[in-house]
């Protein structure tokens, strides 16, 4: 397989040391428009893995034309940039004929990917948006939990959240992915199952505690972008099915008030005879401010509640009938034999393992490929725990 691999920042760096450490992988091409930062990472990379397998190569993500270019000759690619390149780089990819994936997280971006299943089909290419760790691995892994219990339940609810390992005040954060990707989870809104309908809610709404053994109770709330297409694919057969991100209540409380100040806007305001976002200011406050200081940890639990006789029936005396729960838990931390944080590890290495199906025909769909519904799951699975994330399941 001949893989290739766009961006060279934290998740584009882990998913190419993932590649090349693979044996059926020949060779991966690692891309920035940072030519520098793009050289260092594939020599790093190489050394890690005692092989000469990654190159580097210029592209600038945003030029169509260029990345279609970069793209032909290899089997699949993986974007790993900011979610608003990604529809460029899928048409790109059906022009070069390449198998095109993606770390995804925005809801229109996708649904815009998916629109051209059906040219990407025509040109023998699979479209897979949403890979990474929630959506993602969630989302393929939820599904699975769905089929377990028969391909009906009550719910699913998936808890997801990537969090410093140590905390300090005032913020209880550090950054571990794109501060774009981050800030977009909580501005947009949230698509969920309510009732077995299609349900579009706020973000940074219904918090919850959320626990689990070793860690203080944490908030878990809706954000955008964590269900990405299950929720059409389970409308009528789930009740109700949602994704909410995990994190320490401090935090949980200022994100509600930075958005309430309106710093999330991405209306224009004049500061002087300057214009500039809210959302774009804060973008770049993020970077300082929730810069990486130590080890992180991803927490991911996933729950389908079984239906008994359909949703919501209760029995004689009036009682809801409990069904079994099916629950897939993982804790991943970081690696220091490796330097690769938690979230690095659970979300780039699970895009990896879809690109490289893709290329390897594992995945055989062509056109818009679905993370719950075309990911072999159990194949996945496996692979994800090859690479020492340890994923837990019960059925109780």
């Amino acid at each position: 397989m001949k893989l290739l691999v766009i961006g060279s920042g934290m998740m584009g760096s882990a998913a190419a040391f993932d590649m090349a450490r693979t044996p059926q992988v020949e060779s991966v091409t690692l891309a920035d428009s940072d030519g520098k930062r793009a050289r260092e990472v594939a020599a790093r990379v190489n050394r890690i893995t005692g092989g000469k397998k990654v190159r580097s190569a210029v592209l600038d993500a945003a030029n169509e034309k260029a990345a279609a270019k970069v793209m032909r000759g290899h089997d699949a690619t993986l974007s790993a940039v900011p979610y608003f390149l990604n529809l460029g780089l899928a048409r790109a990819a059906i022009e070069a004929r390449c198998h095109f994936a993606d770390l995804g997280g925005n809801n229109t971006v996708v649904r815009q990917e998916l629109a051209l299943a059906k040219k990407a089909e025509k040109r023998g290419v699979a479209l897979a948006p949403d890979c990474g760790l929630s959506p993602g691995m969630a989302s393929i892994l939820g599904g699975e939990l769905v089929r377990r219990l028969g391909g009906r339940a009550d719910a699913l609810k998936l808890y997801v959240g990537g969090l410093p390992l140590r905390p300090t005040a005032p913020f209880h954060y550090q950054l571990v992915f794109s501060v774009e990707g981050l800030i977009n989870e909580y501005v947009e809104p949230a698509r969920i199952l309510r009732k077995g309908k299609l349900t579009m809610i706020d973000p940074l709404t219904e918090p919850e505690e959320f626990q689990i053994s070793g860690f203080a109770p944490l908030i878990a709330f809706h954000t955008s972008g964590g269900t990405s297409t299950l929720p059409e694919t389970f409308e009528g057969r789930v009740g109700e099915c949602f994704e909410k991100t995990l994190r320490y209540p401090g935090h949980y409380d200022l994100l509600c008030e930075l958005n309430e100040l309106g710093l999330f806007s991405s209306e224009k305001m004049k500061f002087g005879k300057a214009e500039i976002a809210p959302r774009a200011m804060m973008s770049k406050i993020f970077e300082g401010k929730f810069a990486s200081k130590g080890p992180d940890v991803c927490i991911m639990r996933l729950e389908a509640h079984e239906s008994v006789n359909g949703a919501g029936v209760r029995g004689l005396l009036g009682c809801r009938l409990k069904g079994r729960v099916a629950t897939f838990t993982m804790v991943d931390s970081y690696d220091a034999k490796t330097d690769m944080s938690a979230m690095m590890r659970t979300t780039a290495f699970p895009a990896s393992i879809v690109v490289q199906m893709l290329a390897s025909g594992a995945i055989p769909k062509l056109g818009g490929v679905l993370q719950e519904r075309d990911v072999p799951a159990d194949l996945f699975l496996a692979e994800v725990e090859k690479r020492g994330i340890k994923i837990e399941y019960s059925m109780e």
